[in-house]
């Protein structure tokens, strides 16, 4: 199936990083630009990828997708949805111009994340033009094709450090038979408890948030197990744009003027005692943040639990990114050093070290 703006500009693609390596010009990666208040800011001639756009393969009975990473997000969930799937990690768009490669690089997720797993663990291949001017493949459209299948993945969060994305092949999954929402009245304490809990019992939950006033879960899956678990669950029914204005940050909690952080937490971290108002999202795995404390506290109290944390506000501060300790330091400059030797992709995006 192919879209009718299918457009291959990859020679293009290349060709501009080949100018870069050459006459040693920084390039700053960019699609949509819909997420580009994350990390840092960089410098250097803009490469834009939308024009390399299109579907380039999908067979629904397959359940993958393969698009350039020019292709509009919201054109391949459209393509998708047509044929009753989707994509399950539920990525955020940020503005009607996210990229399929917008989403690949920043790796985030949605509210079904803890049920049904990250941008990454959706990847089974991908193409990328290297700071050597190679147009590689790793990967495949198959799971049992292992070849490059972690370079692929580690694509993923990478914010376009380590090349210039223009393919990725996609496993997808069909749309839940049975879909609803409920709001439960109860304090965020005990709306913790009650998550620990039925994280261990088979309850078809994909969801589950806490706005500061009550908790709000989401029910997937066949009709019998979505209707005992509404009956044991109680609460009312929620309409389910709730997640998307939670997923796409449309709630009121985050007009709130004060820097937005995200923490993410390990599976059945207690309440974090933290200047400002929170928001409980993945079941209490991630939380935000509206609050003008200092980083070094916000970061001093996640760490003690185990977590980290980053500022989706741009300019608040200058290391928005989990500060690394020097081994994994290490290690990042390595994999920069391996596939942008001379450091002209997005310099300084994730760290100013790299």
């Amino acid at each position: 199936m192919l879209m009718r703006h299918d457009f291959d500009a990859s020679a293009a693609l290349l060709e501009q990083v080949n100018h870069a390596l050459n006459n040693a010009v920084p390039l700053r990666i960019q699609g949509g630009n819909s997420k580009a208040f994350l990390g840092r800011k960089v410098e250097g001639e803009v490469l834009d990828t939308r024009a390399h756009r299109g579907i380039v393969s999908y067979d629904p009975t397959e359940l993958v997708i393969t698009a350039r990473t020019g292709t509009p997000l919201s054109e391949l969930e459209a393509v998708l949805n047509e044929a009753g799937q989707m994509l399950t990690c539920e990525p955020p768009h940020f503005g009607a111009g996210a990229t399929v490669g917008g989403m690949l690089a920043t790796g985030l997720s949605g509210p079904r994340r803890p049920w049904s797993g990250a941008v990454r663990d959706m990847v089974l291949g991908t193409r990328l033009i290297t700071g050597f001017g190679k147009h590689l493949r790793f990967g495949g459209e198959v799971m049992k094709n292992v070849a490059g299948y972690d370079l692929s993945r580690l694509l993923s969060g990478s914010f376009g450090c380590l090349g210039v994305l223009t393919e990725v092949s996609l496993k997808v999954l069909p749309k839940p038979r049975q879909c609803i929402s409920l709001r439960v009245e109860m304090d965020a304490a005990l709306a913790l408890q009650r998550l620990a809990k039925w994280g261990q019992q088979p309850l078809p939950l994909s969801a589950a948030s806490h706005d500061g006033r009550a908790l709000h879960l989401r029910l997937e899956g066949g009709e019998g197990s979505v209707a005992a678990a509404r009956e044991r669950l109680g609460g009312d029914v929620l309409d389910d744009r709730y997640w998307s204005d939670l997923n796409e940050q449309r709630l009121d909690f985050f007009a709130d003027a004060r820097p937005l952080w995200r923490l993410s937490l390990p599976n059945n971290s207690g309440l974090l005692e933290l200047p400002g108002e929170q928001l409980i999202d993945w079941g209490g795995a991630q939380r935000w943040l509206k609050s003008d404390a200092d980083a070094a506290l916000i970061r001093a109290v996640v760490g003690a639990v185990g977590g980290h944390a980053t500022c989706f506000s741009a300019g608040h501060c200058d290391t928005p990114f989990q500060p690394l300790s020097a081994p994994l330091l290490r290690y990042h400059r390595q994999l920069k050093a391996q596939l942008d030797p001379q450091g002209i992709f997005n310099s300084g995006r994730l760290y100013a070290e790299i």
